[in-house]
């Protein structure tokens, strides 16, 4: 597994807090006519800079955002997805609200974009990476698209849970229940 998941840097660290439990996604422009998919069951999340992040994000206005090394990712966490769905209920979109950061205005215009309705999200659990992957920046990580090759070798490296087990479980419950599938 050499994958990585691009993510604005402000979700990657609320994903890397525990503060984020699920990945909401449409697809875009870039996504194909199969559009957005989860594709893998594992990957790393690639944190991308978007100087309006914030604005989009129900955090204060004053929220730092992650700084990046110019020419550098740094990539320090890994997400195994545990379960998908495509929300078609706009309420259902509304109750997992307290399981992201985005501000419902960006939620709206996601479940609205192109032909039908509807986002994907994905129920992840999060590990930090023992030892951070630094990769220089490249043309082939960039354009509107969710999922980039990772050079380099990948295997053995070590990693701990953001949240424990009880945690984890308890948080996906909740989300079930949450989108109508409890």
């Amino acid at each position: 597994m050499n994958i990585g998941f691009k993510e604005w840097a402000i979700v990657c660290k609320a994903l890397g807090e525990g503060s984020q439990r699920v990945i909401v996604r449409k697809g875009g422009i870039a996504e194909g006519r199969q559009g957005f998919r989860f594709e893998h069951p594992e990957f790393f999340l690639f944190p991308t800079l978007f100087h309006e992040q914030i604005a989009k994000t129900r955090l204060p206005s004053d929220t730092p955002v992650p700084a990046a090394e110019p020419g550098l990712v740094r990539i320090d966490l890994l997400a195994r997805v545990e379960w998908t769905r495509l929300l078609t209920d706009w309420e259902a979109v509304r109750r997992i609200a307290p399981f992201h950061i985005l501000s419902e205005k960006l939620v709206r215009e996601r479940f609205d974009y192109g032909g039908s309705p509807g986002v994907n999200i994905a129920f992840v659990r999060v590990f930090r990476l023992d030892e951070p992957r630094i990769l220089e920046d490249r043309p082939a990580f960039g354009g509107c698209r969710s999922w980039v090759d990772l050079p380099g070798p990948s295997a053995g490296i070590g990693r701990s849970p953001i949240v424990d087990d009880e945690e984890h479980r308890r948080a996906g419950a909740e989300i079930l229940s949450a989108t109508g599938d409890a």
